[in-house]
């Protein structure tokens, strides 16, 4: 059985989302411009079914039959290319660009800044001593900073016409 939504059940703004095994890249996106993205690898549909609806989260998938069963809840994807992705979410009103916080692309935490001497033995020599921001996850305990692949992400970003500081 899968439980409907209710008037407790209220859609959050900025709108939080589940996301089925064919979106993992644009989950591990979403989650880099601070939307709170929970992904199944291997979950099946009623499993995904009943997260998006006991949280209010919107389902992402590329699958028809399983936008049909999401209801109002899902939410169709139509194309297989992660900045053509981002376009669709953005011309539905669903996404508008990064948010204020970074959440941790591999667990979905938000990511707290730490101070740069606490992590001298955590990040290899080089990227210590280039880099003045680190961030860790408070739940998985990685460590982030803006290396090169940020670069590639913010560069990403402006294609979009966003910014990282918005």
């Amino acid at each position: 059985m899968i439980p409907k939504v209710d008037s407790t059940n209220k859609r959050t703004h900025p709108p939080r989302f589940v996301a089925d095994a064919m979106l993992g890249r644009l989950a591990k996106w979403l989650r880099m411009m601070g939307y709170d993205v929970t992904f199944f690898n291997d979950a099946d549909d009623l499993l995904l079914l009943r997260h998006a609806r006991a949280e209010s989260r919107l389902l992402l998938t590329r699958d028809r039959a399983l936008v049909q069963r999401a209801g109002a809840l899902g939410v169709m994807v139509h194309s297989q290319h992660l900045e053509a992705q981002l376009r669709e979410l953005t011309e539905r009103g669903l996404i508008d660009g990064p948010l204020d916080a970074t959440r941790c692309p591999v667990c979905n935490a938000v990511l707290v800044e730490v101070a740069r001497e606490d992590v001298r033995d955590r990040v290899p020599p080089y990227v210590y001593q280039t880099q003045d921001e680190f961030y860790e996850c408070p739940q998985c305990h990685r460590i982030y900073w803006a290396g090169t692949h940020w670069q590639n992400v913010t560069r990403t970003w402006a294609a979009l016409g966003w910014s990282a500081d918005e």
